[in-house]
């Protein structure tokens, strides 16, 4: 089975040795996605919801850019640098998944990846998912 690497015009571009997602037959990988835009900006800094919104429309993105949608994701990790934060992740977190939720693991972490411009580590939520498709 061949594995295609997928980008998404809505997703930054990795500047580090990994792939945002990659598609092999009817799975669909996706790496762990901060809350970051574009132009390599943090979003939130210092707002757990508003970087777990970031990072679900990053996932979201790549799902559609692999022929997938959310309803598609069977199985999330997240990571948090707080897990006092685990709520207000669970407020964001079922607005994207609103129902017949994908099994999920939540782990809290000591720091998640330094910042793209020098900003240290302002991430507080890491989420990586897995998707199974239907046959195209």
């Amino acid at each position: 089975m061949p594995k295609i690497i997928v980008t998404s015009p809505r997703v930054r571009t990795p500047q580090r040795p990994f792939s945002n997602a990659v598609r092999c037959g009817n799975t669909i990988y996706v790496a762990g996605q901060l809350s970051i835009d574009l132009e390599g900006n943090t979003v939130g800094t210092g707002d757990i919801r508003a970087q777990t919104r970031q990072v679900l429309e990053n996932i979201k993105a790549l799902m559609q850019a692999a022929g997938a949608t959310l309803n598609d994701v069977v199985k999330t990790t997240i990571y948090l640098t707080d897990m006092r934060s685990h709520e207000a992740v669970n407020e964001v977190y079922t607005q994207f998944f609103p129902a017949r939720f994908p099994a999920r693991t939540t782990v809290a972490v000591a720091a998640l990846a330094p910042a793209i411009r020098g900003e240290g580590n302002p991430f507080l939520v890491e989420i990586d998912a897995v998707a199974m498709v239907a046959d195209t």
